[in-house]
């Protein structure tokens, strides 16, 4: 398959990627910070932390000295915090909003993988109607992203071969499992991407900065 022809499936990343979940996530986070009498963090510096995890917010948070017992405390509080409040402000990134309503009432087949539990995926999706034919989350297999399994998989259950999907994604991780999957991997510059890391370098097929971009080199929905 030439690199970055058109797919018969797309798989995408979910938080940065497909949806914009930064703001409730950091909600969740500022909870904590105020749960510990600590003033809010801007937006800015939580969102290029989302990617990375529950740990890493609450690392952001409260710093990376506190221990293994209180760091498991802070994480569940954090959890908690956002399960309470999984998709009051989170929205799928425009254009791809339009594109992706469109490409599901035609039922072309899409899917999700993403290192987030089922637990805080599956409302999330409800509550932002998107219905993909393949969701695959951390808990779901033994193994996660960067392994490929879950992105084969996930190609299995849409009866689309790895070699005819892309799998959009805003983290290194989700680079190396498209192409140890043998899929398309395609970058996208617009989600949470940690200050310093330029995601030009990630062994992608194609890059594209903006949503816009992507959506305009997704294939046509006739």
């Amino acid at each position: 398959m030439p690199v970055c022809s058109s797919p018969r499936a797309v798989l995408f990343d979910l938080d940065g990627t497909l949806v914009d979940t930064a703001p409730d996530l950091a909600v969740a986070t500022n909870a904590l910070r105020q749960h510990h009498g600590l003033t809010p963090l801007p937006f800015a510096t939580i969102r290029t932390q989302v990617s990375n995890g529950g740990n890493a917010l609450v690392s952001l948070a409260l710093g990376s000295d506190l221990g293994v017992t209180h760091q498991a405390e802070a994480r569940q509080f954090l959890l908690d915090a956002y399960e309470a409040s999984v998709a009051v402000h989170s929205r799928v990134f425009s254009p791809l909003d339009q594109w992706l309503a469109e490409w599901q009432c035609q039922e072309r087949p899409w899917g999700i993988v993403t290192n987030k539990p089922r637990r805080y995926t599956t409302p999330l999706l409800e509550a932002l109607s998107l219905t993909p034919g393949a969701l695959l989350c951390a808990d779901d297999l033994t193994v996660k992203k960067p392994d490929p399994a879950p992105l084969i998989e996930a190609a299995r259950r849409l009866g689309v071969k790895p070699q005819h999907c892309w799998y959009v994604g805003d983290h290194l991780r989700d680079m190396q499992a498209a192409r140890a999957a043998g899929m398309t991997a395609v970058a996208v510059g617009y989600g949470y991407i940690a200050e310093g890391d330029d995601y030009r370098l990630w062994p992608a097929h194609c890059w594209y900065q903006q949503c816009a971009e992507l959506v305009d080199a997704l294939p046509d929905i006739a």
